[in-house]
Order: structure tokens, then sequence, then C-alpha cells
């Protein structure tokens, strides 16, 4: 009973059909019912048992039913029993009566034409897709079954099995005695078998692609044989072990075909059940016991869902992932299922899921993940869906997914007000994460809007911020100027907030940044209740850059600002300004705090100008403090590094952290990748040629380091901005003109130095520039200005136990150090001012050597070089080292490990921790910043030789300390 290609997994049904074939010979028939799932191969064994029946001498009668011819009578019967002039004389011309009794009438006359057949030959009447028969045949045929049991006659039937979501009719053999039927229901192929199947279509096939053919195929002699034929125009070196996940690189295309005819036979409702499953066949999948989800989304019964999924998933269609979710068993299996599906329906599919998701209390990036799929709603549930869809991923700094969220957006009704507030943040998001001119236009749409004065003001703050980075600078405050004269009188709070944003967005231009600092000092001057503490605080910083102010008096000033009452849109100006102010002053914990109190009060998704600039007051504190590993892990600097940061500040602070670590290379490929002569004018480009200048110095270029030093002091005093607070340029240049040999040069720019560090008056730029001094004048008064600069940096160090923040708590939540007239004088921390210390003593050391002093020269370095260790300054460590091994000396001296090299900042944080004090605790009492903390136990773990927390007290003790 074999044909050309053996029937897999099939004895048992042959078996059985030859033994009834030898029986119905012999004079008594039966019934065999073939059943099984679409593409099991029912019609192949059918056809093999007529081939079987016709070699041992019997009459094959064939009948293939369709659903076309349901609705004609007889049409089953008729195709077996059609074959002569006796078929025209039984069925006769005139239909019978209604009702007229199965043993009279037209079914009598075609069962004594089924009779005379028999006496003529044994029959077997092979009937294919008994399930679409019509019901006058169906009759007949289970009359039939009745009778045969002393004819000659075999009815071999097929009928499709399969668990659909539309209850099937009742099958030919419901109204018939067991005794009359044998039934078989054909199962799926067993992986072994199906994989004897791939083998011999496609031998040598690796496991893997074994694998995945037989998960696409699911078992079923159909879907798989469909498959193979397809993948036999594919080279197997294309595909040597995956298989395409779309149909689209199928050719002829005959897998797409076999379940589309799979999906037909099911009916239009599973069809749709079963779309609906390929559909939400992702992240979002129903689970096993979720049919709720996907019976409402295919708008089809909920009780026959749950029954579906088990069917399919035991036929090998569906499998659960690692996480339960039933999922098909093979992508492209799910791309062929979705495969002809209109886009109208399968929209309207994603709607009811996302309308089902959001009743039921999904995620909202779930219900939105729906609506992407689906055309406009043009209700309100879904706008705001997909907005709090966009609002979540935002702060999962997930920009890829907010934009299509909010861009979905658009396409739903929203009042003006709301639109405008979509846009901006849409216009913000394509800004920082396109390209720089993709949200322009959503800006400038948002500024054309009508709506509440306050979201205008977002909107225009977001476009000015966007022209300004893009050296648009005047364009952006013409922006914000037309808005505060065209449509905020009455609203003196939000003019402030405008006035305050063109003030911080000149500083992109410099001949801008003149105009509108002279109208912020006279308007000051005259009403300032009219620019607000926002604008007060800015003019503290003009000041302190223009040297017009020290570092004690400005302090007091913005921390007097800081304890006033603010406008909420302003505050995040007067907290970025303040702390870059502190920062300067060297009150870097207070700098820190203000810093992360500025960006937790802010949405980082809208473009705003103080949002760059509290991130670039971030990488200062870091690179004021020495700690350069911190600033190469910023996120913006590790951007810069990458080549995609915008802040040319942080790619400056890249650059001088990569120097300070010994890695010149790496700094210099950043550098020269860097197009100054393309970078429109910007603060932030005199700090790069100020990086850069360090970087040539570093490299022994001094030629052409000063020039950047120079051109970084030309850009900075055409802005009023004359200390060096900012970019201490001036004794970067002076000790490139020693290098050069122009000693005159660099003691003119020293003194100029000098002057402007004895104004602003904190121990950091006043060592630094006493420092440079001392090498520039030489001789016995050089040794006494080194002298001195190593004295102040001493001084600055002791004086500021706890980096200059009182922690007791002032009214209004804010702590002392920002209440005007409780705050000490400006002190600086210990970390930057000990960078500073590091390289005053290697000047100092050299100063000594020439005159001759070489103890104490070798003192000095062995200080620098040690304390260059704890800060792992490893340039610094190494010119000290160099120094030391040139005056014939080693390291000796103080153990750089151990508890006697803990900084006191290190021992004293070290102490509270030993005391089961959690970061968080010692950071309140010593009023750090935790990462500050964190930091610290990091260098002291290192030094101690520890690795956890509870070594810490074991560690100390040892060494004679009490924790």
């Amino acid at each position: 009973m074999c044909g050309p290609e053996p029937l897999l997994e099939r004895d048992e049904p042959l078996e059985l059909l030859a033994a009834e074939t030898a029986r119905a010979r012999t004079g008594s028939g039966r019934l065999v019912l073939l059943r099984g799932a679409t593409g099991t191969g029912r019609t192949a064994l059918l056809e093999a048992a007529a081939d079987h029946a016709a070699a041992n001498g019997m009459r094959v009668l064939r009948a293939r039913c369709s659903p076309e011819h349901t609705a004609v009578p007889f049409d089953t019967v008729t195709q077996l029993l059609a074959h002569g002039p006796e078929f025209d004389q039984a069925a006769g011309e005139a239909p019978d009566p209604p009702d007229t009794p199965p043993h009279r009438g037209r079914p009598a006359r075609l069962w004594r034409l089924l009779s005379t057949y028999a006496a003529e030959s044994p029959l077997i009447l092979a009937v294919d897709d008994a399930h679409y028969a019509d019901d006058s045949s169906r009759r007949w045929l289970t009359e039939a079954v009745r009778r045969i049991d002393r004819l000659p006659v075999l009815i071999v039937v097929t009928e499709r099995g399969q668990y659909d979501i539309d209850p099937p009719a009742d099958g030919l053999a419901h109204a018939l005695s067991p005794a009359l039927v044998h039934t078989r229901t054909l199962a799926p192929l067993t992986p072994d078998s199906a994989a004897r199947l791939v083998r011999r279509a496609h031998g040598g096939a690796p496991p893997e692609r074994v694998d995945a053919c037989l998960r696409a195929g699911a078992g079923n002699p159909l879907l798989l044989r469909a498959l193979l034929a397809d993948l036999k125009n594919i080279s197997p070196d294309a595909h040597p072990a995956a298989l395409p996940d779309t149909c689209a690189a199928l050719y002829p295309g005959n897998y797409a075909a076999a379940v589309s005819w799979w999906l037909d036979s099911a009916g239009p409702t599973t069809t749709r059940v079963a779309r609906a499953l390929a559909a939400l066949d992702d992240e979002d999948a129903p689970g096993p016991a979720d049919a709720d989800l996907l019976a409402r989304t295919a708008d089809a019964d909920p009780a026959r869902v749950p029954g579906w999924l088990t069917a399919m998933t035991c036929l090998g269609v569906l499998r659960p992932d690692p996480a339960g979710r039933l999922r098909y068993a093979h992508p492209l299996l799910r791309d062929a299922v979705l495969g002809g599906w209109a886009s109208a329906d399968r929209q309207a599919a994603h709607r009811r899921a996302a309308e089902t998701m959001l009743h039921r209390g999904e995620r909202a990036e779930t219900v939105a993940g729906q609506l992407l799929r689906c055309g406009p709603v043009g209700e309100a549930w879904a706008t705001g869906a997909l907005l709090d869809a966009a609002d979540l991923a935002v702060r999962a700094d997930r920009s890829d997914d907010a934009l299509s969220y909010l861009r979905r957006a658009l396409d739903e009704p929203m009042p003006a007000a709301r639109r405008t507030v979509v846009l901006t943040e849409l216009g913000s998001l394509e800004y920082a994460t396109v390209r720089s001119t993709a949200g322009i236009p959503r800006l400038a749409e948002a500024m054309r809007l009508p709506g509440p004065p306050r979201e205008r003001v977002h909107a225009a703050v977001a476009l000015g911020t966007a022209l300004a980075r893009r050296g648009e600078a005047r364009a952006a405050v013409d922006v914000l100027r037309g808005l505060r004269d065209e449509h905020l009188t009455g609203h003196p709070d939000l003019i402030r907030t405008v006035q305050t944003a063109s003030a911080l967005l000149s500083d992109h231009d410099q001949g801008v940044r003149q105009e509108v600092y002279r109208w912020l000092r006279e308007t000051a001057e005259r009403s300032p209740h009219l620019v607000g503490t926002a604008g007060q605080a800015l003019l503290v910083r003009y000041e302190a850059t223009a040297g017009l102010t020290s570092a004690a008096s400005a302090m007091q000033r913005v921390r007097a600002l800081l304890a006033q009452p603010s406008d909420p849109l302003a505050e995040v100006f007067l907290l970025g300004t303040a702390a870059a102010v502190a920062q300067w002053a060297d009150q870097l914990d207070e700098a820190d705090r203000l810093v992360r109190r500025g960006l937790t009060g802010q949405r980082t998704s809208l473009l705003h100008p103080m949002h760059l600039a509290l991130l670039n007051v971030r990488i200062d504190i870091a690179a004021a403090r020495g700690a350069h590993s911190l600033v190469l892990a910023d996120p913006e600097v590790s951007r810069a590094a990458g080549g995609g940061a915008e802040s040319a500040n942080a790619l400056a602070h890249a650059v001088i952290a990569l120097v300070e670590t010994s890695r010149t290379a790496e700094a210099a490929r950043l550098a020269d990748a860097f197009d100054v002569r393309h970078t429109h004018d910007s603060w932030e480009l005199n700090r790069f040629l100020y990086a850069r200048g360090l970087l040539r110095t570093a490299t022994g270029d001094p030629a052409a380091a000063l020039d950047d030093f120079l051109e970084c002091g030309r850009r900075q005093s055409a802005r009023d901005v004359t200390s060096p607070v900012v970019t201490p340029w001036r004794t970067a240049a002076a000790e490139c003109h020693l290098a050069l040999g122009r000693p005159h040069e660099a003691l003119a720019l020293a003194d100029q130095e000098l002057r402007l560090a004895t104004v602003w008056n904190t121990p950091r730029v006043l060592g630094r520039t006493l420092s440079t001094l001392g090498t520039a004048t030489g001789g016995r008064r050089g040794l006494e200005l080194g002298e001195r600069a190593v004295r102040t940096l001493r001084q600055g160090i002791d004086r500021a136990p706890d980096d200059g923040a009182s922690g007791e708590t002032a009214a209004g939540g804010r702590t002392a150090s920002e209440v005007p007239g409780e705050g000490r004088d400006v002190a600086p921390g210990g970390e930057p001012v000990e960078t500073e210390l590091i390289r005053a003593l290697v000047a100092q050391g050299r100063g000594l050597a020439a005159a001759g002093e070489r103890a104490r020269a070798r003192d000095a370095f062995r200080e620098a070089a040690e304390r260059a260790e704890r800060l792992d300054a490893s340039r610094l460590r190494g010119l000290a080292e160099a120094a030391l091994r040139e005056g014939g000396a080693r390291r000796t001296g103080t153990a750089l490990t151990g508890p006697s090299a803990l900084t006191a900042g290190e021992r004293r944080i070290a102490e509270l921790a030993a005391q089961s004090r959690t970061n968080t605790e010692i950071a309140q009492l010593l009023h750090l910043a935790r990462r500050t903390v964190e930091t610290h136990l990091t260098s002291t773990y290192r030094k101690l030789g520890i690795r956890r927390r509870s070594e810490l007290g074991a560690a100390l003790a040892n060494a004679g300390e009490t924790p």
C-alpha cells in the first residue's frame, strides 16, 4: 500500500484499511472514518486505501466535498454514483416531495443503484472532507452505513477533526452505532518522523535547521512539505542553520499558501483568533490563561478560546515561552498567519486589544503598544494612554519609544493647550535624539498654537534653546522677546522667566550676551523685582566671571537668593546658577546638592538651557575634585568620547581627564576629531581650547599650547570673562612662555592673574597663581612666592572640614548654608585644593633644586608624589617621581597604603562606616553628597587592602586607629 513516498506514521490505519477491504470483499461492509486536523494527511491516506482496494479488484467510487456545494442536494452522492445511464434512471427527473421516507423516493432509488453496482463488483466509496457534504448526502450515507453490513461495500470517509472557535456540525458517525464504524484520528508527526522528512529533502541539514523546520511545520505534513518545497529554492549557504522569519523570503510561496488553506479550513472566526494571537505575539502576548484578551481582540466567543489555545498547543502550532506565554512555534509560522490579513481588520483588532487592556488596568505602555498599530481612535482614552506611555518611556530613558508614542498621540484629538505641550516635548526629543534640525518645526508649531501663557513659555524656551545650540543665539533671544512683548502682559513671573532664559541663551554669542547683560544690570539697578531671584543670581555669576566680586560675597548673595521664594518656572535657573557659583567657590558638596535638586525638579525630555548647564556643572564638580574616573564615567562625557555629545564642555573635560590619567593618545584622538573652525561661538568652545592647550603642553608642544591658551583668553575677555574661576588660561599661558624662554611675558600674565585671583580670594586660585608667579619670578623672591603658595593651599585644606556647608535646616527646607548670614566664609573642600597643592609642591621643589637646596626639594617632590598617589593622579605623580629621579633620589617615606595613607576626609568617613553607619547617614552627618562618600570609601578600601565594610574596624584598629 505504499506510494512513491511512504506515509509516515500511518502503519496502523493502513493495516486497518487493508483488513476492512478484505472484509468488504467477502460481503460484509463497514464505515472507516479517518479524522484529523487540516494537513495531517487524511486525503493521502484515503487515496492509499483506494489504490489498495483497486489493486485488489474493487471498484472505486470517489467524491470530494467542498463548501461551495453544501447547498446542492445529493451533490456528494451524485459524485459517487454518477457513472452511466443507470444513475440517470435512478435519480429521476422530478424532486421527491418533502419528508419522503428514506426507503422511498430518490434515496431509495440511489440505494438500489448502489446495490446494483455492488452486485457487479465489490465497491469502495471514498468520500473526502465529509464535513462539507450536503445534508441530503449525509443522511443518505448514514443510512447506507446501516445497511452495507451484508454488501461488499467499504465506505471510507475523511472528516476534519480540529477544535475550532465556531462549534462544528455533528460528524457523519454521530448517529451511528460504534459497531458500524471504525474511527481513526490522525495525530501530527512525531519529531523523529518529521526530522526524517526534513533530512530526506535536505540531506546534511544541521540540527538547528532541522529543529527550525519542525517548529515552523508544527508536525503537520501539509505545512512541513510545503516549507521544504520552498526551501529548495534557497541556497544552503544563505541560511546554513536558521530559517527566514518572513514568508517574503520564500519562493514560490507553497508554505504561505498551505497556512492560508489551514486557516480557511478552520473558518473565519478561528482565523480571526489565530491572527489576533499572531498580532499579540510580542512582549505583551497573552498567556495561557489570558484567553479573554484574545477573545475580545478577535471579537470571538470567550468560552471557546481557551480550548482552541489548548488544542493548538497539543498540535504543536503554539508553544509556551519560559514565562508561560503562548507563542507561535516559529516566527515564520506567525508571519504566515498574519499574511493576507486586511489592514483595516488588523487595525480594528489592535484597537479592540488596546481598549480591552485599558479596561483591565494594563500598563500604559502595553495599551499604547497596541495603539501604535492602529489608526486614529478619536477618543480621549487613547490620547491619555499614549501620553502616559510617553511619560514612562522618558523617565526610563527610552527616547525612541517616547518619540513613537508622542507622534502617534498627535493623530488623536486634543485641546490646543495640550497639543502645545505634546509638540514641545516631541520637538525637544527629536532635537536631542534624531538631529538638531528635526525638532525645530515642531517647536515652532507649538509656539503658533493658542494656549495658556505658561505652556507657550515652555515652548518658547525649548525653541530658543534649540536655536542657540545651533549657533543662532540672536534668533533665540528674538523668539523669547517676541513672546514677552506680545503674549505675556499681566504675567510678571513669566516675563522674568523669559528674560532669565534670554540671558542664559545669550552665552552662545558674545555680542548678544553683552546686550542682554547690559539690560539685565540696568534693570536690576532700577527695579530688582523685574529680574527676579534667578536674574539676580545670573548677575552674581556675571560679576564672579568678570572679576568684580569675591567668592565669599558671591556665595552670601546666592544663598540669600536661594532662601527667598522663587517662581516655579524660574527655580531651575536659580539652582543651576547658584551651583555654578558654588563650584567656582570650591563649595563642591553644596554645588552637588544644588545640581541634584535642579535635575530632580526638571523634566529632562524638554529642551531647557539650564538642563545642559546643570549637567556641565556636574562634570565641573567631578573635575574640580580631581576624580577623573568619575569624569570619564559621566554620561555626557561618555557621549563626548563616543563622538555624540552636544556639549563641548563635556568633550573638554574628557580630554583633560585623559591627559591627567596619562592617556594622551586617546585625548589626542578626541581633540583631533573636534572641528573648531565649524563650531559656533560659545563659552564651551573656550573650554575646549583650554583643554587642547593642556593636551599640547603634556605632549611637549608649548608653542601650539600657547596659541590655544591665548585664543581662549581673547574669546573670554570679549565676553567680559576675566576671572580665573572659569579657565585659568593666564597661568597656563605663562607656563608655556617659560617653556619657550620668555620669562617677561610669563611674569606679566602671572601678575595679572594674581590681581584677579586676589579678588575672588579662594585658596585654590590664589595658590595656583602664586605658584606660577613664583616660577616666573625666580630667585629668592620666587622661592618665597612658592612657599606662600604651598602655605595658602595647605591652609585651604585645613579650613574645609565639611566643604563649607552647614547641616542645620532652616525655614523653608533649605540648609543653613543656603540662608543669608548663616553660612561661613568661603573655604574649599580638600580635594580641589589638594590637586593644586601637588602642582605647587612640584614647582616649589624645582625652585629649591635650582637654588641648591636639594634636601628640601626632595621632600617637596616626595610629598607631591605621595599625595598624587592618594588621589590616583597619575600624571602629577609621574611629574613628581621624574623630578625625584632627576635629583638622584628614590621615593621613600610615608607608606601609600594602610591607614596612614588615608586623607583626613577618608579617615573621618571610614571611622563612621566602621560604626555601621550607612552611606546616606554619613552623607547627612558630614553634609556631603552620597556620591562623595562612596568615592572616599572606594579609595579607602584600596588603600587598606580590604573588600567590604565589615573589615574596616579591624583594618583601622590594627594600625592603632579607633573607629
